[in-house]
């Protein structure tokens, strides 16, 4: 049988099923299934990922750095928490590039604290933007010198 036409068919009777609570083929645009002749193929909206970048010691000679973290705790290390559609790695190696970098990783960045964040890791972009702010003011209460773009 044609899988296009099963999953077709299973669709609509699922939508018939649950209009209110969005039916499956609201699920199925955010996650952009798309048909191909013969196939289908599925590409997830879940690929975005929040990341936190070490940053040396020497950040702290910066004054803007400085203003912006009042509680910081010394001897906690200073970060950068960021967000992107990339790979982590990817990002952070774009960083340090220059490619759409921020000046502080560019300048300071050490590596990637995966500790930090890859338990949060895939996500939409919602997601990833609201949890950005969130891991922000986490590491900054626990102490940490903290910097977001």
């Amino acid at each position: 049988m044609n899988l296009r036409k099963n999953l077709t068919e299973v669709i609509h009777d699922v939508d018939r099923k649950s209009p209110r609570q969005g039916g499956i083929s609201n699920w199925l645009f955010l996650c952009k299934i798309k048909f191909a002749p013969g196939s289908f193929s599925v590409c997830p909206a879940w690929h975005h990922s929040v990341y936190v970048v070490e940053l040396s010691k020497d950040v702290l000679r910066e004054t803007k750095f400085v203003r912006c973290n009042p509680g910081y705790v010394d001897g906690k290390p200073c970060v950068y928490v960021g967000m992107s559609g990339l790979d982590p790695d990817i990002r952070f190696d774009k960083h340090k590039a220059g490619i759409q970098s921020n000046t502080y990783v560019q300048r300071y960045g050490l590596h990637l604290m995966p500790d930090l964040y890859e338990a949060y890791n895939p996500m939409t972009y919602k997601a990833a933007v609201d949890m950005e702010i969130e891991l922000g003011i986490s590491l900054r209460e626990a102490g940490f010198g903290v910097w977001q773009a």
